[in-house]
Formats: C-alpha cells, sequence, structure tokens
C-alpha cells in the first residue's frame, strides 16, 4: 500500500536558493506582465526595468502598494484600481470586502491557492468539508470551497448562522473536517452538546479570520478535532499556514513575503516585529507586487520541523495602520519613519501619544547609544517640522524598546 505524502508536493520541500531563484524569475515575470496589463501598476513601476529585480535588495526598492490605499485607488479607477490585469468574462466572480473593497476571482482552479493549508491541516481526497465560511459579498467560502474542490473534497456550502441546522447537518452528513472562525465552530460544538448530538465525525479543522489561541486549540483536540490555522488575505489569497510542527505559520509557495518597518518600504532585521508585504508569485489576474497587508508580524528563523524548507512567520500580531489625531492632525507611521532618517544615531522609535490633564501629549521615545541629550534639540524639532506638532523626546537604551512592531502608541484614556 502507498503511503500518503505529508506534503503537498515537492515545491515545499525545495532547497531555499533554488526556490529563491524560482521566486524572483516569477517576480520579473509579474512585473512585466502588471505594467503591461494593469495601468496603477504601470504607472508605479514606470522607471522598473522587470530584469534589474534579482534579489531581496533589488526588490526593496519597489514601491509599497498599501491595502489602506484601496478604497481611494477604486473609487477613483472602477472596479479595481488599476491594480488588475483582467476584464470581465475572464474572471469567474468578483466580491466586495468592507470598505467596500472589490475582489476578483479568476477562473484558475485553487484560485487563492488555499488547497496546500488544507492538506497541511490533515484533510485528503474524498473529505465531506462543513464550509462556515460567509459565501455572501465576501469570497472567504469560495476561498475553502474551490481549494476543497482541487483536493478532491465534497463540499457542505453551511455559511453562517443557522446553529442548529449546522449541527444538524453535521450529524447527518457526517461531515469529516469544519472550515470557517474558529469562535464558530466553538458555537456549534456548544450547540452540539446542549443539544445532546455527538458529532464524531468531526476529526479536523482549518480555521482563520480571527486568533486561535493554544487554549482554544486544545479544548478542540480534547474533543477529538486537530485544528490548524491559515493566514489569507481576499487580496492575495494564502500567505501562511500552520503544519503539524506548530512553530509558527509556513509561508505559501505563490507568494513572497517580507517584514517591513510600518509606514515604510524598509525590511526590518529577522525576528523583528513589523508589517507583512506579499508579492504574488502566481496570480495573473490581480498582479499585487509588494502588497502592504497592514498586519503585523515577524519572521522565524531557521526551517519547519516538518520538513517544509520556506520562510515562516510567527502569525498575526496585530495591525501595523496605526494612524491617529492628535489635536486635529492625523500623524502616521510614515512620519514617524521619516524623523527617525533624519537622525541616524536613533535605531528603533515609538511615538506614545497621552492625554494627561486632559491635553494630549506626543513623546516620541527613540533607542540611541552614548551620549543622548546632545541630540534632543535636533529631534523635537524634526518631530515639529515633520507632524507639524509639538512633541517632547525620551531617550532608551538600545534595545529597550519593546519588538511589537508599533510605530505609534496610543494610549490616552478618556474620562
Amino acid at each position: 500500500m502507498r503511503a500518503v505524502s505529508v506534503h503537498f508536493d515537492l515545491l515545499e520541500r525545495r532547497d531555499p536558493e533554488q526556490r529563491e531563484r524560482d521566486a524572483f524569475a516569477a517576480i520579473r515575470s509579474q512585473i512585466a506582465h502588471a505594467k503591461a496589463r494593469a495601468p496603477a501598476f504601470a504607472q508605479r513601476l514606470e522607471a522598473v526595468d522587470p530584469a534589474s529585480v534579482k534579489s531581496r535588495a533589488d526588490r526593496a526598492h519597489l514601491p509599497v502598494t498599501r491595502k489602506s490605499e484601496l478604497a481611494e485607488l477604486q473609487k477613483a479607477s472602477p472596479p479595481f484600481g488599476g491594480l488588475a490585469a483582467t476584464r470581465w468574462g475572464e474572471i469567474r466572480r468578483v466580491f466586495q470586502s468592507p470598505g467596500p473593497l472589490y475582489e476578483p476571482e479568476g477562473k484558475r482552479p485553487d484560485y487563492w491557492r488555499l488547497a496546500r493549508a488544507l492538506y497541511a491541516s490533515g484533510f485528503r481526497a474524498g473529505d465531506l468539508i462543513h464550509n462556515c465560511f460567509a459565501y455572501h459579498l465576501t469570497p472567504a467560502g469560495s476561498m475553502a470551497e474551490t481549494a476543497a474542490h482541487a483536493l478532491g473534497c465534497t463540499v457542505f456550502p453551511g455559511g453562517t448562522g443557522q446553529t442548529e441546522l449546522q449541527v444538524r447537518a453535521i450529524a447527518d452528513l457526517g461531515a469529516n473536517g469544519y472550515v470557517g472562525t474558529p469562535s464558530f465552530l466553538k458555537i456549534i460544538l456548544e450547540k452540539a452538546d446542549e443539544q445532546g448530538v455527538a458529532l464524531p465525525t468531526l476529526t479536523k479543522a482549518m480555521v482563520s479570520a480571527e486568533p486561535f489561541p493554544p487554549s482554544l486549540r486544545d479544548a478542540f483536540l480534547a474533543r477529538g478535532i486537530a485544528g490548524f490555522q491559515a493566514y489569507a488575505t481576499a487580496d492575495l489569497g494564502c500567505i501562511a499556514y500552520e503544519t503539524t510542527a506548530r512553530e509558527g505559520l509556513v509561508i505559501d509557495e505563490g507568494v513572497l513575503v517580507e517584514i517591513v518597518r510600518p509606514g515604510t518600504g524598509d525590511p526590518v532585521a529577522a525576528g523583528e516585529v513589523g508589517e507583512v508585504v506579499v508579492t504574488s508569485l502566481v496570480n495573473a489576474d490581480y498582479p499585487m507586487i509588494r502588497f502592504g497587508t497592514g498586519d503585523l508580524s515577524a519572521l522565524l528563523p531557521g526551517i519547519s520541523p516538518c520538513g517544509r524548507t520556506n520562510m515562516r512567520i510567527k502569525g498575526w500580531m496585530g495591525r501595523a495602520d496605526q494612524t491617529t489625531k492628535v489635536k486635529g492632525m492625523f500623524v502616521h507611521p510614515a512620519q514617524v519613519a521619516a524623523i527617525v532618517k533624519r537622525h541616524p544615531e536613533v535605531g528603533r522609535a515609538r511615538l506614545v501619544v497621552d492625554n494627561p490633564e486632559g491635553n494630549d501629549r506626543m513623546t516620541l521615545h527613540v533607542e540611541v547609544a552614548g551620549n543622548a541629550s546632545s541630540h534632543a534639540e535636533a529631534i523635537v524639532a524634526s518631530i515639529r517640522d515633520v507632524t507639524k506638532l509639538r512633541g517632547e523626546v525620551a531617550f532608551k537604551l538600545p534595545g529597550e524598546l519593546p519588538n511589537d512592531g508599533k510605530v505609534i502608541d496610543d494610549v490616552r484614556v478618556y474620562k
């Protein structure tokens, strides 16, 4: 009898150097394609010669297109902001996410590339998947369903709500696994307990769109359900997924991921928390190049014990878009980065906004080695020049600021 592989395909076990060469060949092709077919990328990448992008250092010079820009881009140039290299008739569906933002679904099988994540979660051809991602407006239901079909699974389109009917369907049909948010699986299991309905066939789950704390993972496991998480977005599809190693999330083979300092396009050191920026390697319909997700994470060192050789991230660690309003003026992470660039002596920085006695106050905490006080006046002047607001400076030793990706920390308390 032939053993079933624990890996989806040979791409997952590639030599990392070979993967890097393959990725940059794909990026060069994507840049040329995007410039030819997507008007917004043609403008943004006008000065970029695709053949010149050969390394991560070269890629770091490309502009970052951030998720926070999409709503305005799509208003100015409907329906996809000039970022799509496709048109009606060439795509199968179009979806609407909160914003509203519109996303195309192309005709390629497993368009969102979640089959790999399903496989890593234990799903196999012949399984019946109870899909509780939303089917209305947003793409999540279709993302999971198209992946399941590519894997050879049958899908029950449960969607959200109607908990009693969900329990009845799982019990009647004998679903092998669940796909959806972890919180809704918890609700379904609690409803089954309330009704006295056993769900013995339900043994696996792939969850996403919410945090999946170890306590909830262990609670599912105690009921015989092994749950794994996937990190995906409507703009990019699958970005990373959990494996049986339970050590971070392995990057999907269809994307290249970097972690940058929030508000900039500058890559941070391995292990430092920053914004997840993703380049799509295979999506010709929506060829996202250096797309800033607005999510925070950090790269993990080494290779996963599960045998997959791609890089890993820690998982979702919060939001990178920390824009706040102080005295009626917006202050952005990019402005903090601009201040830091003026002062080579500064390492990491964090702008803390508080309101003692009800008055807004900004204090830029900066890591500086050596004689810090001699830089105070110049840094304070830069704060005023860049933000148009008064601010103070507080000095920290190198490594003293938390490694949590926060560039602006709004700790104001309103009474």
